[in-house]
């Protein structure tokens, strides 16, 4: 029996076994991948940033309707030469473990996440801060080096929730999963990696409380499995629906399939410091080869919007800058033009289900190359096997060219343009190895003007070169097709593709 079927009667088993002890009060989610790490700060991906947002919390948060809104504070006043922050806390909020949230606790979460040593791949999102004041019990000021516009947005991220110090050591390296210690509306139970893990109710929550006892996300990478689940009742909540499944699924009496736009782009990097990319001709001849409209529409179902900019409408700073109209004959000139007039051999990574429909965009993708003498051979492994093998540093990097995902989950183009294309950035998040100085000059202005208009000028200049110098292979940006059980009520499907049940009851 191989693996791969081995995990779909595991999953199943697991659903059967819980659906007949705690379905009810318990909501169950099925989700593509399981999560990497059960430290906020350490983490990079959505769905572990779904998990992350039931346990532990953020200063601020981003509504879905992309509003920055307090959450663990009260309020945020900026000094008059923007400079510096002052926050002020709730002061009715306890950990899971009992201990008050206080200010000494925020600035030891805080100084934790931006430490140099710790490395975390989104410090950057704070590094602007020079120094953590402690004022009193409830109130701190971040002393930063320089104005840096997005510093509220970059609070409501995932990454940058607070953690305890009785719980959590300084040293990302000591780090101890099973203390996972928040504020949250859910602690954490037990998590049997590669299949499943389960919260419950915190009811010692400062919020409002979940209408059910607990929650549990599912490890279920095949999409049938996934759709069988909700379909059959072993699940409430099944995320990324394929386009051929919809029809069918939201037929079902029980089930309702939402389709909820997100801030993600899906992309393919191209390694600039491997051959054949670090010629741009290639870059855009990849580029000019692909029909986006045509992966857009028949493997996607029309549930994604074909790239014209490297981030998504709806996010601060976007501007159209593409597209690169489908032209095979101009991408054989440029080939030609490279040293590539009989073709090339290339290596295209993907994920499995970490995305929708990932592998068959690369399957796709691999076929309308060949079409201009590309022969793409596609590789895809375990998804966190796959993160650590596209994020290695130049002296080991060994991938060429990779699929992946970035939602601008913060809202701001700060996130989705200086992480992925700031030099400074790579091999993680920029695993290009993209190097413009000019575009680092425009994004290091950006992020230090407050003036809103001149910010959308140099994001705009920014995008038209990395759009020329075509870093990437810009694909789409992804709607969220979720299929939900009727009972299920208060569920958020975030635009930031994180699936939330902090407000779910089960009718």
């Amino acid at each position: 029996m191989t693996n791969r079927y081995l995990r779909v009667l595991l999953a199943i088993f697991a659903a059967a076994l819980l659906s007949a002890t705690t379905f009810g009060q318990n909501l169950v989610v099925a989700q593509g991948t399981d999560p990497v790490t059960l430290d906020p700060h350490n983490s990079t991906d959505s769905p572990t940033a779904t998990v992350l947002s039931h346990i532990y919390e953020t200063l601020f948060d981003l509504t879905p309707e992309g509003d920055i809104v307090p959450l663990l504070a009260t309020s945020a006043e900026m000094s008059s030469d923007g400079t510096s922050w002052t926050i002020t806390l709730r002061d009715d909020i306890t950990f899971h473990n009992g201990a008050p949230l206080t200010a000494e606790v925020v600035k030891f979460s805080v100084e934790r996440f931006i430490d140099p040593a710790n490395a975390y791949t989104f410090a950057f999102l704070l590094n602007t801060i020079e120094d953590v004041e402690v004022v009193d019990d409830h109130t701190i000021v971040f002393h930063l080096n320089s104005t840096f516009a997005p510093f509220l947005a970059h609070l409501t991220h995932t990454s940058t929730a607070i953690v305890h110090p009785d719980v959590v050591a300084h040293d990302r390296n000591e780090f101890v999963e099973e203390n996972a210690v928040g504020t949250g509306p859910f602690t954490f139970s037990a998590w049997q990696r590669g299949e499943r893990i389960d919260l419950a109710r915190y009811d010692g929550y400062w919020g409002t409380q979940p209408g059910v006892s607990g929650v549990s996300f599912l490890n279920v990478p095949e999409d049938t499995t996934r759709m069988a689940m909700v379909e059959t009742g072993q699940a409430h909540v099944a995320v990324r629906v394929p386009p051929q499944d919809v029809a069918r699924i939201d037929a079902n009496p029980d089930v309702t399939v939402h389709n909820v736009s997100g801030l993600r782009t899906i992309y393919i990097y191209f390694n600039h410091l491997m051959e054949p990319f670090d010629d741009a001709r290639v870059r855009q001849a990849v580029n000019y080869a692909v029909d986006n409209e045509e992966i857009v529409e028949f493997v996607m179902g029309g549930a994604a919007r074909s790239s014209d900019a490297p981030i998504s409408p709806g996010i601060f700073g976007y501007t159209p800058v593409g597209p690169y109209d489908y032209d095979p004959e101009r991408a054989r000139q440029l080939l030609a033009e490279a040293g590539y007039p009989d073709g090339l051999t290339i290596e295209l990574w993907s994920p499995t289900a970490r995305y929708p429909q990932d592998i068959q965009v690369a399957q796709a993708i691999q076929g309308q190359l060949a079409e201009v003498g590309i022969t793409a051979e596609i590789t895809s492994i375990e998804w966190a096997a796959y993160l650590e093998a596209t994020a290695q540093p130049a002296e080991s990097t060994t991938v060429p060219m990779a699929l992946l995902g970035w939602g601008t989950v913060t809202g701001d183009a700060d996130y989705g343009l200086y992480a992925l294309f700031h030099s400074s950035q790579a091999p993680n998040p920029n695993r290009a190895f993209y190097s413009n100085s000019v575009v680092d000059a425009l994004l290091d202005e950006a992020r230090s003007s407050p003036e809103v208009s001149l910010r959308n000028q140099l994001y705009a200049d920014a995008m038209e070169i990395i759009w020329a110098d075509a870093p990437w292979l810009f694909l789409y940006s992804e709607s969220q097709v979720v299929a939900m059980r009727d009972e299920v009520s208060g569920f958020i499907i975030h635009p930031t593709e994180r699936f939330l049940a902090t407000e779910a009851s089960l009718d």
